[in-house]
């Protein structure tokens, strides 16, 4: 029986639990939020002695960082000259080249603090679902390896086995990155800077950010914690009155959904080498497999206004199109999460007063981008060196997006027609 539960939850390893700020105290960096980002930055701030406390509003894992696909993926979704394009030549090939080392990043941290994160580093792949598809997967090879990245691209049978289907007959392979279990990762980050003396609350939400006589006070219903810095990490999931970050994005839904633990010849062609791939649809598919060997389905949308059998009727039409030797299965697990999206799929980075640096808008590339830039935030505190974060600060009434909402649902309703439209096999 379909059940609308994360699977994560059920397959990873029981996580640390913290307890709720309770009084007043003092450190040197406050970071607000605990997912990839804040306790990336809170490991690399406390390997250098620093004093860190960590506010979760919820509990670790609970928003974007446990419920993810688990994709560590290299660069963004716009190919390296659309970000030169939109960053200039210097800082676009900058951030392409820092995104590239991102990946490694993960499997730096996973190996180090010995994080049993289901990781698998055999690739992901870009599947070209059809002719404008493999026209774009050719400039992204192209492009890629003239930047000396360990792409590959694959072609016939070759193709065919990596994928699992003679459906694709090209597709882009990242031999950088691979998949995890994103509730495991971010758990094992949890538990390796509390190893490191950080000082993790969970269910503290943060009220109020306060600068008083010249220093900073976070509060929550029960506390406060006195500050000379604080690390904005909260993202998609920012709650509150007391900032603005969250009004220069959008939120868009990413639905999933997990199939019973496979077995056979039929399955064990579907992503052989347990790659993580995705295709080149307007509204994406993705696919991966987990240790158990379930097949995992992913889409852009939200379940909003839908009917129950909407995402199952869809998830049956593309497993019988990339899968058709597949025997009849049942679904499992079926669960929602957000990230916040830009027009131009760049994430933005801000500094406040010089004391209080934020990052959000991670464009579903929140694994790398977020380990990467709670080390970038990191380096800059400790050397104040301004070269250490791979992006330009933004001012961020500038950067405000008028009529959120309306993008959001614009959005949505366009997505929920496009599967509905492969749901009556009038898109293909």
């Amino acid at each position: 029986m379909l059940q609308e539960q994360c699977l994560w939850n059920i397959i990873a390893p029981e996580g640390d639990s913290f307890e709720s700020l309770q009084g007043d105290e003092s450190t040197q960096v406050c970071i607000i939020g605990g997912g990839y980002t804040g306790l990336s930055a809170a490991i690399h701030l406390a390997e250098k002695g620093v004093n860190v406390v960590v506010l979760e509003s919820n509990n670790i894992g609970s928003g974007g960082s446990g419920r993810s696909v688990g994709f560590v993926n290299a660069g963004t979704w716009s190919r390296p000259s659309d970000l030169n394009d939109i960053l200039g030549e210097e800082v676009g090939t900058r951030l392409t080249k820092e995104l590239g080392l991102a990946p490694s990043y993960v499997f730096e941290m996973i190996d180090k603090y010995n994080i049993d994160a289901q990781d698998t580093r055999t690739g992901n792949i870009h599947m070209a679902h059809n002719a404008t598809g493999e026209e774009d997967v050719d400039i992204r090879y192209q492009q890629l390896t003239e930047l000396g990245a360990n792409v590959e691209l694959l072609t016939g049978d070759k193709c065919h086995e990596y994928c699992g289907t003679t459906k694709i007959n090209k597709a882009l392979l990242d031999h950088r990155a691979g998949t995890i279990n994103p509730l495991a990762y971010v758990n094992g980050l949890a538990k390796a800077a509390k190893s490191l003396g950080v000082t993790i609350y969970e269910s503290s939400m943060v009220n109020s950010v306060e600068k008083s006589e010249g220093s900073w006070y976070v509060r929550t219903d029960n506390g406060s914690v006195h500050a000379e810095k604080i690390i904005v990490a909260t993202n998609a999931y920012t709650q509150g009155e007391w900032t603005e970050i969250a009004k220069t994005f959008y939120l868009v839904e990413y639905y999933q959904i997990a199939s019973e633990p496979l077995s056979g010849l039929a399955a064990d062609k579907i992503l052989p080498y347990r790659t993580g791939a995705w295709d080149t649809r307007t509204a994406l598919s993705s696919m991966r497999r987990d240790k158990d060997n379930r097949l995992l389905l992913g889409t852009v949308g939200g379940k909003k206004m839908k009917p129950r059998a909407f995402y199952q009727s869809w998830a049956n039409v593309i497993q019988k199109h990339y899968y058709p030797d597949l025997p009849k299965f049942e679904w499992q697990y079926e669960w929602v999460g957000q990230f916040g999206f830009t027009q131009d799929h760049v994430f933005r980075v801000f500094e406040i007063d010089d004391s209080i640096l934020a990052a959000c808008a991670y464009n579903g590339r929140g694994i790398t981008t977020g380990t990467m830039m709670g080390k970038c935030f990191a380096d800059y505190i400790l050397s104040g060196d301004r070269n250490t974060i791979p992006l330009p600060f933004k001012d961020i009434e500038e950067e405000k997006i008028p009529y959120q909402g309306m993008r959001s649902s614009l959005t949505e309703m366009g997505i929920s027609l496009y599967h509905l439209g492969q749901c009556m096999r009038i898109i293909r």
